[in-house]
């Protein structure tokens, strides 16, 4: 009997044996699956993360553009603004210019006199209202030419002046605020 029961265990124990060696055989595919799984997840998941880098850049591109565009147009906004008046005062000019040819006629008679003495004050007016417009004369005699403010119409030989300084101002010249609306004409020492 006792025989028996050793025969019995040792059947027992052989068929837990080969049950562990089952469930290894079914367990090592598994951990192969699981293994499997996780590169996959993983990988999935460093392309995510690579598609969200790359999502986070380009909002971060359109953003700045953003800013940039925002910036222009305020100053695109306070330069039209600042030079609203150029056409006008472009306009206008000319007939500043003539208004200042009629002021240098010689006054004969009382009635004449009395007509410049109303073109003067429409004239200064029309100054004043430039003027707070922002409107200024450049300035030219006596100064060195400088491109940007006078064209220079004429050169001469000068005494008392330095070379390329300005000697006389045959067409007032003009600045809105910083700009040149209308260089001057000018003539210029060599």
């Amino acid at each position: 009997m006792e025989n028996e029961k050793d025969l019995k265990d040792l059947e027992t124990e052989q068929s837990a044996l080969s049950e562990e060696e089952t469930s290894e055989q079914h367990d090592a595919p598994s951990e192969k699956n699981e293994s499997s799984e996780l590169e996959e997840a993983l990988g999935k998941i460093a392309s995510l993360e690579a598609k969200a880098e790359e999502y986070e850049t380009k909002l971060l591109r359109v953003q700045a553009d953003f800013e940039n565009y925002k910036r222009r147009a305020r100053m695109d906004a306070e330069a039209a603004q600042k030079y609203r008046a150029q056409s006008l005062v472009s306009e206008i000019l000319p007939a500043l210019d003539n208004f200042e040819r009629a002021l240098k006629v010689e006054a004969a008679d009382e009635q004449t006199k009395s007509l410049l003495q109303g073109m003067e004050m429409v004239h200064r007016q029309l100054v004043s209202a430039l003027k707070a417009e922002g409107v200024e004369e450049i300035e030219t005699v006596g100064k060195p030419f400088d491109p940007q403010f006078h064209q220079a119409v004429m050169q001469a030989e000068e005494e008392g002046y330095e070379p390329n300084t300005v000697i006389e101002e045959f067409q007032k010249g003009y600045k809105l605020k910083d700009r040149v609306i209308r260089p001057s004409m000018v003539k210029v020492s060599q």
